[in-house]
């Protein structure tokens, strides 16, 4: 057997550095007691016999500014229709993008309580919909649906999550996939009984699915794809050798798994009677990150998330990042248990430390903050070479402060806080649609006069991306008095779709897409705009992780890291519900 039991200080070895929706509430899928790791699949089978029948039960089922106008109609440009093509490579299967992925091992006592606050702490990954199973040994109880953790969850729902095991998920909404249905977790009875949850995007649905052959999906979700494709894997690998340990099982059918599976996965599963489940795919693209902490009697307790930030109000220590390629056990008894099942080497998306994490997580051996202050120092030094005349420093709040800081300090300049937001408006990127952003950007940031007025003022923002709520916060600037607007953005332009799980599907949105520097100033109604260097942003990187030779930049470069990525499957990705006729949308507003 390959899989090899670490003790807590081989643990801490890095690789990488130190439809319309019916709700479930407290389902029950039933399992007879009898079942325990190691028999044999007989047995197990007449186990999801049970869980067939509980699996019916589980899933049965106009203020609008002016300069926003003038915006869309400048940015809005007529393009020739696709040529005809053969069957895409992609399928028109939508992902949860920009997802947050907990797991959580106890000893005893119930789990969902601090599954719950994990989720709170990963509620930035997404906000349409979040879901949470839990299982006790013998039963799943499962809730999920639209809306916010802190909506959905409530004491009467959490009373029947019991269970000290148990796995949460937060995303946000795609086109064409906000049902209720899309919210993960995702089940499939047979063979065992498996709950997955998964934070990325799969390249070659189209192709899984197909291999598939006659196993029914359910929703429009590349994770249920991915769920059965692992299904199939574990039931081959008992066909081939019915006597094999479930813990080796389940390893080698991951391993084929990952040998099939194309794109983007931080995936974790609660499979019955083996354990709680990780593996990430070969390039980390997405994070996933693993903790540990001791309970009574001097015994291991565990938790693996998206980020280590959720893991701090829980009490967990950060252990490492799951490396690339590798799949983690926690089994029933609390042990845990690592392989690394293919070859990998570490690719982690750069827009994770622009825009999606939280400043105080630490993802493959970098600070996510200290990654913010570093493009800071960068752009600035670009900045003094430019003859503007600036009186103060004004962040774009949240996620621009760290880089503003760094500006205005080398520039040796006021900073000031002159937008104040409303924190109880969501984050504009991830709204559904394009006029729902547009809407919600004036209810979201005021400009204060104080500041603005009759001041010189340079605007610092994470990034740039499609454009439309950086048009209006630069309308904002001049109704409050601002007599200059410059822009500084701390990420590069965002020219080319990103495939691996974050909601930027089309070229053809991006403001950059097409257009100079000067031209994208002159569409935002700015007086200057500066864009940090894709070379410094990568530096940036590598100099706080010498190991990460390669960061995913696709969004800035077109470099795709899985290597599958070519001009039929982008075209797919515009043509389907997800990037359909989407032009111009709006701006990565933290």
């Amino acid at each position: 057997m390959n899989a090899v039991m670490l003790s807590a200080s081989a643990a801490a070895r890095p690789v990488v550095g130190a439809a319309a929706p019916r709700r479930t509430v407290g389902v029950v899928s039933r399992v007879p007691g009898g079942v325990t790791r190691g028999n044999t699949m007989h047995t197990v089978r007449a186990a999801t016999l049970s869980l067939a029948r509980s699996a019916d039960d589980l899933r049965v089922g106009s203020s609008m500014t002016a300069a926003s106008s003038r915006f869309r109609a400048a940015a809005a440009v007529d393009t020739p229709a696709a040529a005809a093509r053969g069957t895409p490579r992609s399928s028109r299967r939508h992902a949860a993008r920009m997802c947050g992925i907990i797991g959580i091992h106890r000893v005893a006592g119930n789990v969902s309580a601090e599954l719950y606050e994990g989720l709170l702490m990963l509620q930035h990954r997404g906000q349409d919909s979040a879901g949470m199973v839990t299982y006790d040994g013998e039963r799943f109880r499962e809730k999920k649906d639209n809306g916010l953790v802190a909506n959905i969850f409530d004491k009467k729902v959490m009373d029947k999550l019991e269970g000290s095991v148990g796995i949460g998920h937060v995303r946000y909404p795609t086109a064409g996939g906000l049902s209720a249905s899309e919210a993960q977790p995702f089940f499939v009875n047979s063979p065992l009984g498996i709950y997955l949850i998964h934070n990325g995007n799969l390249t070659n649905t189209a192709q899984l699915l197909q291999n598939l052959g006659a196993r029914h999906m359910r929703t429009s979700s590349d994770s249920e794809v991915l769920l059965n494709v692992l299904a199939e894997d574990i039931n081959a690998e008992y066909v081939k050798a019915p006597g094999t340990d479930m813990e080796k099982m389940i390893f080698d059918a991951v391993t084929n798994t990952m040998k099939k599976v194309k794109g983007a996965y931080s995936v974790i599963t609660m499979v019955n009677q083996v354990g709680l489940f990780a593996f990430r795919d070969p390039f980390g693209i997405r994070p996933l990150v693993l903790g540990q902490r001791k309970a009574e009697g001097d015994k291991d307790e565990w938790c693996i998330a998206s980020e280590d930030s959720a893991f701090g109000p829980l009490g967990f220590t950060r252990v490492r990042d799951v490396n690339p390629g590798e799949a983690i056990l926690i089994t029933s008894d609390g042990k845990m248990i690592s392989r690394q099942c293919v070859a990998g080497q570490i690719s982690p998306c750069i827009f994770e430390y622009i825009y999606l994490a939280r400043p105080d997580s630490t993802l493959n051996g970098i600070s996510v903050y200290e990654f913010q202050l570093e493009l800071g120092r960068r752009l600035a030094k670009r900045i003094k070479e430019r003859d503007w005349e600036i009186d103060v420093i004004v962040p774009v709040p949240d996620g621009s402060r760290p880089s503003a800081i760094e500006i205005a300090s080398y520039l040796d300049m006021p900073y000031r806080e002159g937008l104040v937001k409303n924190r109880y408006v969501g984050r504009t990127f991830i709204m559904p649609d394009q006029r729902t952003r547009e809407l919600s950007v004036r209810r979201k940031l005021n400009a204060m006069r104080s500041v603005f007025n009759g001041k010189k003022v340079l605007l610092v923002d994470d990034s740039i991306v499609r454009g439309t709520t950086m048009t209006q916060i630069v309308q904002m600037c001049r109704n409050a008095g601002a007599v200059k607007v410059y822009l500084a953005s701390a990420a590069p332009p965002v020219k080319h779709p990103n495939v691996y799980g974050v909601d930027m599907p089309s070229r053809h949105e991006f403001v950059a897409h097409e257009r100079d520097e000067q031209g994208v100033c002159d569409l935002l109604g700015a007086d200057g705009l500066i864009y940090q260097t894709v070379e410094d942003m990568l530096q940036a990187g590598r100099g706080m992780n010498p190991q990460i030779e390669r960061f995913d930049a696709s969004c800035f470069d077109a470099n795709y890291v899985t290597g599958d990525i070519d001009e039929d499957y982008l075209q797919s990705l515009e043509g389907a519900g997800r990037g359909k006729g989407r032009k111009g949308a709006s701006k990565v507003a933290a």
